[in-house]
């Protein structure tokens, strides 16, 4: 009997404004998030997670079947503890031991946890605990990298959508009238629900392609691979690059570069978004970009909570949290952060690259959002239109994260008047 549970250690938050609406382990990477990578290959009996307080209730709701810090569950037998950070390499948890403690760069990956150990776990010391534990581990490569930044996702997601075609597709080959495939056969996976117009173009020679049931994708859309689109999700005359993510139930057009879309995500027109992650429930107005390449091809830093953070890179889109909304002809500057529930109103310039959850862009100037009271019914509006409902457990992580949000939103809006004083 295989028992996992996954953790959220302290760099979590060096994944905001991505994960402030959800565990680590549900962050996207090619095709799955860690969670359901773990779950699919080894088919554990039972699992947990251990995630931050304004979480908990949200995430139990929805993985009613499971155990969220629940720290009694983790004195009844042996579990696997993988790092919520950690993307597995092609190993997995096959190396996993008892009194061994699987490492990458000197992090924690997975441990076995031991009943008699789990007796001194708390909501207060679990932390603590753990590394008290894992220093009498002998130490093992684990194999495989760990997520330190949201635009780790971004880079590792080329390859790791490559890596999970191999392990979790089934290639069926391409013959759709009118439709053409360049690049052989053996790297496409597309069911016979999901339907392709017409006037397709699926270019496989750099990367696989795979589709999952009940996509469409429409007449003169390409898709370059390596790439995967989610059930549900509609194309509309897209442009696809190599290295996407189109998650489920998404609304597709325009220009798509080496970007993660979580899911339920609507862009439906024109505009371009390059190596970005952007989460659930964001709506992006007509021609809504991003600059994803600075003009002297310098290296780009990106705002995380205010702090700016050199990604060492010369490519970086936009981190975009959920529920947001832009407005047409939005334009976001190289390496944006753009936080949960913010509304922008664009001003014909490029936009601040922080832009912290729930507030607003308003005449080109940062402000305090609409409220979180109408800002929770627009969310509520926007997930009814995708036979979605936004839970008394959401609505309360929701008005908790405005609450703790609320420090860095009002030290952004105040650093911009104070500039702008000063010019």
């Amino acid at each position: 009997m295989l028992r996992v549970l996954f953790f959220e250690d302290e760099k979590s938050q060096q994944l905001s404004p991505l994960a402030l609406t959800r565990p680590v382990f549900e962050l996207v990477c090619g095709r799955f998030s860690l969670r359901e990578r773990v779950v699919r290959t080894h088919r554990p009996t039972v699992w947990g997670g251990l995630v931050r307080d304004h979480l908990r209730d949200a995430y139990a709701e929805e993985f009613s079947d499971t155990f969220v810090n629940d720290f009694i569950w983790l004195q009844e037998a042996p579990t696997v503890v993988i790092n919520g950070r950690w993307i597995p390499g092609p190993s997995g948890l096959n190396k996993v031991a008892d009194e061994q403690v699987g490492i990458v760069d000197g992090t924690v990956a997975w441990f076995v946890l031991h009943p008699d150990e789990a007796h001194v776990l708390s909501a207060e010391s679990w932390h603590d605990e753990f590394g008290r534990i894992v220093q009498s581990r002998r130490q093992v490569e684990a194999g495989g990298g760990m997520i330190e930044y949201p635009w780790d996702l971004v880079n590792r997601n080329a390859d790791q959508l490559r890596f999970d075609f191999r392990q979790y597709s089934r290639p069926t080959g391409f013959d759709r009238p009118n439709s053409a495939l360049m690049g052989s056969q053996s790297e496409v996976s597309i069911p016979d629900s999901a339907i392709i117009d017409p006037f397709v173009v699926l270019d496989a020679r750099h990367g696989p392609i795979s589709i999952d049931p009940g996509a469409h994708i429409q007449a003169f859309t390409r898709i370059e691979g390596p790439c995967h689109i989610g059930g549900e999700s509609r194309l509309f005359r897209a442009h696809i690059s190599g290295g996407s993510t189109i998650g489920p139930v998404c609304r597709v057009g325009g220009e798509i570069e080496e970007s993660i879309l979580h899911g339920f995500v609507n862009k439906y027109h024109n505009g371009f978004i390059g190596h970005s992650y952007v989460c659930p429930w964001v709506n992006l107005g007509a021609m809504t970009s991003n600059s994803d390449l600075k003009s002297d091809y310098s290296t780009v830093s990106v705002p995380l909570t205010g702090e700016m953070i050199d990604t060492g890179a010369r490519k970086v889109g936009s981190f975009i949290g959920d529920h947001s909304k832009t407005a047409i002809d939005s334009m976001f500057n190289t390496g944006s952060s753009i936080g949960v529930m913010a509304m922008v109103l664009p001003s014909g310039q490029l936009l601040p690259k922080h832009i912290p959850s729930f507030s607003r862009i308003l005449r080109g100037q940062l402000a305090d959002g609409w409220g979180i009271d109408r800002s929770i019914e627009t969310a509520r509006t926007a997930m009814s239109r995708r036979d979605r409902k936004l839970t008394p457990a959401m609505e309360q992580m929701l008005r908790s994260l405005h609450s703790e949000t609320a420090t860095e939103r009002l030290a952004a809006i105040e650093f911009r008047r104070t500039r702008a004083r000063a010019s």
